[in-house]
């Protein structure tokens, strides 16, 4: 995880809420507290790093409703859901919906801290790969669409003949317009340029 990550704890139990700063925080992890849903999504802004640790039942906005609400909003801050006995079927229907874990009351301190790390580990991987997804498609942007037409025919085997004849043109110009891909996007090797396309691919087809 990176410095930047935060836990943020939502409970409107106020001695929880303390007890659960002084233990996440003692393990050197950087932590808001929220005494309800309304005040974290007041305070909080989508794409911050971290996740979320929320009880389930709180007065207005439960801890499920506060998790469909990010879902349906596109937040993908990781939830793990804080339950009583009584809540275990619910918390089993947060799961259900996308949670990464129910942590049951009382709990094991250790329990829960490995339970934070595993979401802001998670969050962190997401980062990495929304970052990356986000390069590719800028460079994807860059080219001209002859450059795309190209691209296409290279990764799906065809030689430059068989692409100067698609496209009514020489070899060489076939050769000049592969060239400005490979540098466009910074693709070292044709199996680096396949991998990109079929990356392409997935998040069109998703």
């Amino acid at each position: 995880m990176t410095t930047a990550s935060t836990v943020f704890v939502v409970d409107d139990d106020q001695a929880m809420r303390t007890s659960l700063q002084w233990l996440i925080e003692s393990t050197g992890m950087k932590v808001l507290t929220f005494e309800s849903a309304d005040a974290f999504l007041a305070g909080y802004y989508p794409g911050r790093a971290g996740c979320l640790l929320v009880d389930v039942r709180m007065p207005g906005m439960s801890g499920l409703e506060l998790q469909a609400y990010l879902t349906r909003e596109g937040y993908r801050l990781p939830v793990i859901i804080i339950t009583g006995h009584g809540d275990v079927a619910m918390a089993v229907k947060a799961m259900k919906a996308g949670a990464m874990d129910f942590i049951e009351k009382p709990f094991h301190d250790e329990d829960l801290l490995r339970s934070i790390r595993r979401a802001l580990e998670y969050d962190q991987r997401q980062r990495v790969g929304q970052a990356a997804r986000e390069d590719l498609q800028a460079r994807l942007a860059d080219l001209t669409p002859r450059e795309h037409e190209v691209m296409g025919m290279v990764t799906d085997g065809k030689s430059n003949r068989e692409i100067a004849a698609a496209l009514g043109v020489t070899p060489k110009t076939v050769e000049a317009h592969r060239a400005r891909v490979m540098e466009k996007m910074r693709a070292e090797s044709l199996a680096e340029l396949v991998r990109m396309a079929l990356i392409a691919g997935r998040e069109e087809g998703a």
